[in-house]
């Protein structure tokens, strides 16, 4: 009996400690129902079906399922305030009234995840990421701003200082989210480059109408307020195709398709009218599934980054394979031009490695996510305002697919991001503990031997180690094996083992001075020349996006009218054009972390603006530094901007060696070694001339305008002697041009004809040994055979330099040998 009782007693102690451990570390996917399989759909209905909101939103879907914990917190709160569906959670309004639309929806929040009212709806439980996100680049666009401003010559110096609102942070310097050791990094970081970490940021000035004749850089505000800034998130963008999207968190978590159309089951919501949503539920990680058109699938999908990221970089389009195109082409099988997407249309190139994999269960058609690769800190902030994407982003390659050397796990911290700073050699191990926002919020995952860290030191949730394999779980259900490069060195398994073990084993300054991507991402989008024409005349106007903000703000995202156009612009109107377009070998350069990586046409602006009378102010206008910046000597350098980037263009087979090494444009040289297109400085006219080349009639005009200020073909960089040309990058001093020794160095133009001058009719020797070749078959006849027999030549060569000497030598000394025998 003693045994028994002191057995309850036991039991009594430890079975709320199982409880409670068990509630601590539960997650949303712990809290389905009995018997029910833990990636599947429970089709529960809502507490009140027919009654509150949902007497006219009959068949709308659940914004989260039914029985999780989000959802059940939600229904919670909502019976507290009278609306047992929860609608009022977030919508506000006044569920209990069923018969009037108008009081039912007095106060209501029609974007709940606005940036403008999500402190009251998802900042209830999301205050974190409220604030976080408030100081995020996708909010403030703070380094696009600078860069354009840099550009126009409205902007002197490197600091970051506007952004689309006025903002602090309150909270001081201390990232709110990361590891102590992410934090120590980001600290150092701060320190080092302050001009990319500002304290504060004031709003972008409006152009000053009254100065613009005096100061024409000033239309650069009207550039940026009407157009580039509409993909913040504290507006919903152009809502045009491609482009529809929510606002704030729903920019991302909301489901919305090209077409903007609505595809769920709530009869109050048109299905003919563009600007819906596609379903009314938030997408996330794995554990958040979204069903639409009897379709399940969880994540975020890639394509819904696309609605901002087609522009700039362009990696968001460019992942997913496509670059835009002047053409209308290919037709639709009614003759009908090819569909704008994005205002823009689009051919094929090839799709990022990552998405397009073999998942571990064999699915040849599985793909990565945006959001598998870059981290919820990435993605909302960390609570600091951040001045550029390379300050933001914490991976790196290296951080699951290591050296031919080391394993990810071996590695140090900030390897691929040293910036400049001394980064050691303590290997950064793996973890078993995530940050309290992934374990609050996160897909937990099992951790098997650990997960491993980012470059500065953060968990990656859904990538972890099991012996010497890396797993990356997609938050879109699949999993997938990251190759790691000393694995496949020990293995000697490489896809393309010659190229792989020269390029990253015999060759070991790739892997510590270059990116990965600067040999694997095979081709990049390079928008040569944005000719950008800002129009103040005949009272043309545009919407400022600013405004739009504020009108947002304003109105409290209500019910009251979010579109009046007279709140919401200003004076001038913006078109924008290109020069040329291109995608094969992408020019290189180095970035603001000190390593080689490709360079694309950031901001190459190129200016006009007409004033108010219509007289124009600046044609064609390429703006300068001031003095002594970016190498450009008394002059200051031109304006126009090649910009360090990772194309998200990655193929397994890496660039060709000749790609680089004999490329003049790869070195920075321009197309061609710049020796076409540089006929910008003068107008070009195309009509009936005489002997001299003087133009025959009066009334000729110019076919192609002059471009002052540009002797260059827009893809050169740099000129052999060393003279810089554009800038390259403009928030970290370590991006700039291939060095000389660097270009010098990579340079094999005349490797091809150092030995063709000669072979096959040189001196006597090589016409004998060229005669031999050719009867013994040994003439290659491919690529494969020449590089064989190259590399035998080599061998032998090398050879005979060491043994022909010895050989000698040796004669030498076998003769004064014998000579010295016979003297006796």
């Amino acid at each position: 009996m003693k045994f028994f009782t002191k057995l309850k007693i036991l039991l009594f102690i430890l079975i709320p400690v199982f409880i409670l451990a068990f509630e601590m570390n539960s997650t949303d996917d712990d809290i389905l129902q009995p018997g029910t399989a833990k990636n599947s759909i429970v089709n529960h209905s809502f507490p009140a079906e027919g009654k509150g909101c949902l007497t006219c939103h009959e068949g709308i879907e659940p914004i989260r399922q039914h029985n999780l914990k989000m959802m059940q917190a939600i229904y919670k709160e909502g019976r507290e305030e009278g609306d047992p569906n929860g609608c009022v959670v977030c919508h506000y309004g006044n569920p209990k009234e069923e018969n009037n639309k108008e009081l039912a929806h007095k106060d209501i929040v029609i974007h709940p995840g606005s940036m403008w009212t999500n402190d009251r709806t998802c900042g209830k439980c999301h205050e974190d990421h409220v604030y976080n996100l408030h100081r995020n680049l996708m909010q403030t666009e703070a380094g696009k701003i600078q860069g354009a401003t840099w550009g126009w010559g409205a902007l002197e110096g490197y600091d970051v200082k506007w952004g689309n609102y006025d903002l602090d942070d309150p909270d001081g310097p201390v990232p709110r989210w990361g590891t102590d050791k992410y934090k120590d990094y980001m600290h150092k970081l701060m320190k080092e480059y302050p001009q990319v970490f500002p304290e504060k940021l004031s709003e972008l000035p409006s152009t000053d109408i009254s100065l613009l004749a005096e100061h024409p850089e000033q239309a650069i505000f009207t550039y940026l307020r009407g157009e580039c800034l509409r993909c913040h998130v504290g507006v919903r963008g152009k809502q045009r195709r491609g482009d529809y999207r929510g606002m704030g968190c729903a920019t991302c978590h909301i489901p919305y398709t090209d077409e903007g159309l609505y595809e769920g089951n709530d009869a109050a919501i048109p299905k003919d009218k563009t600007g819906h949503l596609l379903v009314h539920s938030i997408q996330s990680s794995r554990k958040t599934k979204v069903t639409v058109n009897n379709k399940t699938y969880s994540g975020i999908p890639s394509e819904q980054c696309t609605t901002c990221h087609n522009r700039g970089k362009r990696i968001g389009v460019s992942y997913l394979g496509m670059i835009e195109s002047a053409y209308d082409t290919p037709w639709n099988s009614d003759g009908s031009s090819e569909p704008k997407l994005h205002g823009k249309r689009y051919q094929y190139i090839k799709d990022d490695v990552h998405h397009q994999i073999k998942s571990r269960d064999g699915n040849p058609d599985g793909n990565l996510l945006c959001q598998d690769c870059h981290t919820t800190i990435s993605m909302h902030g960390n609570g600091n305002i951040d001045g550029t994407t390379l300050g933001a982003v914490e991976v790196e390659c290296a951080d699951c697919h290591g050296t031919p050397e080391k394993y990810p796990w071996e590695l140090p911290l900030g390897f691929q991001d040293e910036l400049g700073m001394e980064i050691g050699d303590e290997p950064r191990g793996v973890t078993g503990e995530l940050l309290d926002v992934q374990k609050e919020f996160s897909t937990i995952y099992d951790p098997k031997d650990g997960y491993l860290l980012s470059a500065r030191g953060n968990p990656l949730g859904n990538v972890v180690r099991k012996g010497n394999d890396v797993i990356v779980h997609s938050a879109n259900g699949l999993d997938f094996d990251a190759p790691t490069l000393k694995k496949l060195n020990e293995n000697n398994s490489w896809k393309y083992p010659e190229k792989a073990v020269t390029a990253m084993v015999q060759i070991g300054e790739h892997i510590k001075k270059m990116e990965c991507y600067a040999c694997h991402a095979t081709w990049a989008p390079q928008c040569y020349g944005c000719h950008v024409q800002v129009d103040f005349s005949d009272n043309k106007t545009t919407r400022d996006w600013i405004k739009a903000g504020k009108a947002h703000h304003a109105n409290g995202e209500t019910a009251e009218t979010l579109n009046r156009e007279e709140e919401m612009t200003i004076p001038g109107k913006s078109r924008e054009g290109r020069t040329y377009v291109r995608w094969e070998d992408p020019v290189l350069g180095v970035n603001g972390e000190g390593r080689i990586t490709p360079i694309i046409p950031g901001c190459q602006q190129i200016t006009t603006v007409i004033g108010k009378d219509g007289k124009t102010l600046v044609s064609n206008k390429i703006w300068r530094t001031p003095p002594g910046m970016e190498n450009g000597g008394e002059e200051g350098q031109r304006g126009i901007d090649m910009t360090p980037a990772q194309p998200h263009t990655i193929s397994v087979e890496a660039r060709e060696c000749a790609s680089c090494h004999t490329n003049p444009k790869t070195l920075g040289y321009g197309i061609g070694d710049g020796k076409f297109m540089t006929g910008y400085e003068n107008d070009r006219y195309e009509d009936l001339k005489d002997a001299t080349g003087q133009n025959l009639s009066k009334h000729s005009r110019p076919q192609i305008p002059k471009i002052e200020d540009l002797p260059m073909d827009l893809s050169q960089v740099v000129t052999r002697d060393g003279k810089q040309l554009q800038t390259v990058g403009h928030h970290w001093p370590l991006s700039s041009p291939l060095s000389q020794s660097t270009r010098e160095k990579m340079e094999r133009v005349g490797v091809c004809i150092s030995c063709h001058q000669d072979v096959p009719d040189g001196n006597i020797f090589i016409k004998a040994t060229a005669a031999a070749g050719e009867m013994l078959g040994m003439i290659p006849h491919n690529d494969h055979e020449h590089m064989k027999l190259l590399n035998s030549d080599i061998k032998w060569g090398a050879m005979t330099r060491i043994l022909f000497p010895l050989l000698i030598i040796l004669v030498l000394i076998l003769g004064f040998w014998i000579w010295r025998l016979k003297g006796r």
